[in-house]
């Protein structure tokens, strides 16, 4: 007993390591009124960089101080090159606060947000739903793409990649598709603010990826436009962007809503 006593006595005690918070850095600090009082509040957006000599922030926030010394603070989550625009999306004629950063991801994918402060209360929007986009590939190297239900399909060719494609075992060398499969169509990219018109003030600008056989393989981008009406996003249009492929559509690939 007195062995093990004194054994455990030589034993070192080890604490635990415990990361110590990182500093707050002061990303932009920007001065717009979102309030609505008609003066300048001050709204600084923050960062904890995950590490000192990197560029990902692990948490990102945004402290807003009003004239009167009312506070808000919107926390963010995570990114890249993070960035607030002062926007009236709601159209309630005062600025709303939208909130974009890079995932980092090989997709090119961003994280938004949009808040209004209303009655001093901090209220955050949600942003338009992807739309129900479907595309698959059909026989002679080509893909069909529908970007909303009953419309006719856009038809791709994709000859231009049929090495790759057979290759792959997508197709034979006669242009017949082996089994039925659908395109990669990625979530909403990102959201850009547009200024519509100025009676109608802004929308958002969404943008989505469709790809091919991977992710790399990419056949076009999906642009939507949106407006924000009696509490909710309405879709005004639909606009597909070819990567140069030939298509065979009549109505020049744009669809009005």
């Amino acid at each position: 007993m007195l062995y093990f006593l004194s054994l455990l006595l030589t034993i070192p005690i080890v604490n635990p390591v415990v990361e110590q918070p990182r500093d707050p850095i002061a990303i932009h600090s920007y001065h717009e009124d979102v309030t609505g009082d008609g003066q300048s509040d001050t709204i600084d957006l923050k960062g904890e960089l995950f590490a000192p000599d990197g560029q990902y922030y692990q948490h990102i926030w945004a402290d807003i101080t009003d004239a009167n010394n009312h506070s808000w603070t919107i926390p963010y989550g995570g990114g890249y090159e993070p960035s607030l625009q002062f926007v009236d999306l709601n159209h309630d004629n005062q600025n709303d606060i939208f909130y974009q950063s890079a995932t980092g991801g090989s997709g090119g994918l961003y994280t938004s947000k949009l808040h209004t402060i209303e009655n001093n209360q901090l209220i955050e929007i949600p942003l338009p739903n992807n739309q129900p986009i479907k595309g698959k590939f059909i026989d002679n190297f080509k893909a069909s793409i529908t970007l909303l239900p009953g419309e006719d399909p856009i038809i791709v060719d994709l000859s231009d990649r049929k090495d790759e494609y057979i290759r792959l075992n997508i197709y034979d060398e006669n242009g017949i598709l082996l089994e039925p499969t659908s395109l990669m169509i990625d979530p909403v990219a990102m959201f850009e603010p547009v200024n519509l018109s100025e009676r109608n003030g802004y929308g958002l600008k969404s943008y989505q990826q469709i790809s091919g056989a991977y992710h790399a393989d990419g056949i076009g981008v999906v642009e939507s436009l949106w407006y924000y009406e009696k509490g909710k996003w309405k879709l005004l249009k639909t606009t597909w962007k070819s990567d140069n492929l030939t298509e065979e559509t009549p109505e020049e690939n744009k669809n009005n809503h």
